[in-house]
């Protein structure tokens, strides 16, 4: 099985960031991965497949998407049939701002843009007219202070508008558990040491010291998700990274991930990531031998 390619970017220790602005009339680079921030831009690109992580989605005429943490992305020619596709990259280092800059309340809503691009982070069309202008300027604008001034404005501006979901679960990405309430906290790093097992409500409630019905309620409030969904995601990540990285059988997948019927782990793939995991694995296969 090819791994995924580890791709040495361009950017160079005495630069802050790198940029190129490109036309092309096809998608031919494979999923990738490196460890720069990378926000991308692409227009007239309707009908090409992204893959970010564990996710993929065919996207629209424009698309802006922000990955950080080596997590793995690309873009597949799929049912696009434009071959003018204007396509922005802006890669920068982890310690551009650097801890002490990002620690400082201005900086707040980058830094929490930052730690969320881990997963990948897709944005909305609002977010995209907010800074399209602003993008269009920094790629005219020399080398130098104000490109830089640009880029940070551009990032202020995404961060600000909050219009951006998450594309990959975190389990896919090893990220660990994090959140603002030490009971979800708690709960979130006792699934991912016990998904592979089966887990039942009353214990995970018994574990924070809560009923389970007080518990279901608190849980959802804190995550916006159900506890049973939050287990489902985590469980079909692990599932995700297995299909990617192994050969190992889709049967042998779903009860190595806790899933206790193979009908029932493809039923629940295919809802989730819009592929049977059979399909999900030949795409990300195809992907990797585009080299």
């Amino acid at each position: 099985m090819n791994k995924i390619i580890t791709e040495i970017t361009p950017l160079s220790e005495k630069d802050c960031f790198y940029l190129v602005d490109r036309l092309k009339d096809r998608f031919t680079y494979p999923v990738h991965r490196h460890e720069e921030y990378e926000l991308n831009f692409l227009a007239n690109g309707a009908g090409a497949r992204r893959v970010v992580g564990d996710s993929m989605e065919t996207i629209g005429d424009f698309d802006l998407v922000l990955v950080g943490n080596g997590i793995e992305h690309g873009w597949e020619q799929h049912s696009c049939s434009n071959d003018k596709i204007r396509e922005v990259t802006i890669q920068f280092s982890r310690d551009l701002f650097g801890e002490s800059l990002l620690g400082k309340t201005q900086l707040a809503s980058i830094r929490h843009m930052l730690e969320v691009s881990s997963n990948g982070i897709a944005f909305g069309t609002n977010a995209i007219l907010r800074i399209f202008n602003r993008l269009d300027n920094l790629t005219k604008t020399e080398v130098g202070f104000y490109r830089m001034l640009e880029l940070m404005a551009i990032l202020h501006e995404l961060a600000e508008s909050g219009d951006y979901r998450r594309l990959s679960s975190s389990s896919f990405a090893s990220l660990k558990p994090s959140g603002d309430s030490r009971r979800v906290q708690k709960v979130q790093e006792y699934i991912s040491e016990h998904y592979k097992e089966e887990i039942r409500l009353a214990e995970l409630a018994e574990l924070v010291g809560m009923t389970p019905t007080a518990f279901s309620r608190f849980f959802k409030l804190r995550t916006g998700r159900s506890i049973s969904d939050y287990l489902i995601d985590i469980r079909l990540g692990h599932a995700t990274r297995a299909l990617v990285d192994s050969t190992t059988s889709v049967a042998e997948i779903c009860y190595e991930c806790g899933f206790n019927n193979v009908s029932n782990f493809n039923r629940i793939f295919k809802k989730k990531k819009g592929n049977s995991p059979k399909v999900f694995r030949d795409i990300y296969q195809h992907h990797k031998s585009l080299v």
